[in-house]
């Protein structure tokens, strides 16, 4: 069984007021969970909750501002000051999850959820398991599986 750490300085925060998740090896695209990452940064865990329910109905775009190539232009994307983006469902259900861990975890300490910020949402690639589809003729395609790594952690701030 690996042993897995977190890309997180501790040093700087107090222990017992800080509360962390994390999924290895989830079945995302590393591309659209780093954008998601990015956006749900600073936010409190129940604004990006309801943001993350909006973007798995469709109702909210995530921007992408690395990934932007030839990806369309969205109206609900100017209050983010961004034109680019794109519907992420899976991965923004994968991280919804991880969320709600996060939350649990916060309240087992015994944190305030309402207080309580995120502070590091972070995403590194996993593997990527390598498959071959058979085509006629002796050939064949290759088709790839990207696992991905996404931690999150959050700090409650005093009111």
């Amino acid at each position: 069984m690996p042993n897995w750490g977190y890309s997180f300085a501790e040093e700087k925060y107090d222990s017992e007021r800080l509360a962390k998740a994390s999924g290895r090896d989830l079945r995302i695209k590393p591309k659209h969970a780093r954008e998601i990452c990015d956006v749900i940064k600073g936010m409190y865990i129940d604004e990006a909750k309801t943001f993350l329910e909006k973007v798995i109905r469709l109702k909210q775009s995530v921007p992408f501002r690395r990934h932007k190539k030839k990806v369309a232009h969205k109206k609900d994307l100017k209050k983010f000051n961004w034109y680019a983006g794109r519907y992420p469902k899976k991965a923004a259900a994968r991280i919804y999850e991880i969320l709600t861990q996060v939350e649990s975890n916060a309240e087992f300490k015994g944190l305030d959820i309402d207080y309580c910020r995120i502070i590091h949402a972070a995403t590194q690639r996993g593997r990527i398991i390598k498959r071959y589809i058979e085509r006629a003729y002796g050939r064949s395609t290759a088709s790839y599986k990207h696992l991905s790594h996404v931690e999150i952690v959050v700090y409650e701030f005093p009111s």
